[in-house]
């Protein structure tokens, strides 16, 4: 039992080291107020009012299109702290006195119970008493 609980602790912390050290963007094309395109990890394709030619008589100064990117970028952690010698004291001791109380005093076992008839077994029964005098509980 132990040794599961401590696996799955193990598993779920180098989860939640990869997550913390994952960094990735989000990239999302507006045509208007509608969402046309989302990508992750590359940008998001154009649509076609973007890519529309502008005519002789329009200039492109005061031409001003309707699409528009939007790009949000997640930035993981870079350092992670591994060393116990850059913790503080009162770190330290939070961490060491958690161990012990953890090893020690979660996880005591129990006092093995002596059962006295555990090797008892009961007489065979030759005939049924009830169905041979007639007594029913109604």
């Amino acid at each position: 039992m132990k040794t599961i609980f401590h696996n799955i602790t193990a598993i779920f912390m180098a989860f939640v080291v990869l997550i913390s050290t994952l960094s990735f963007s989000v990239d999302m094309h507006y045509c208007g107020d509608t969402l046309v395109d989302v990508a992750v990890f590359k940008d998001a394709e154009a649509c076609v009012m973007d890519n529309m030619q502008t005519t002789p008589y329009e200039s492109s100064i005061t031409k001003t299109g309707c699409c528009t990117d939007h790009k949000v970028v997640v930035n993981g952690q870079d350092e992670l702290q591994s060393s116990p010698d850059q913790l503080s004291v009162d770190h330290q001791l939070f961490i060491t006195t958690f161990a012990y109380v953890y090893q020690h005093l979660l996880f005591e076992s129990l006092p093995k119970q002596i059962i006295p008839f555990q090797d008892y077994h009961p007489p065979i029964l030759v005939t049924d008493m009830q169905l041979e005098y007639d007594t029913f509980l109604i």
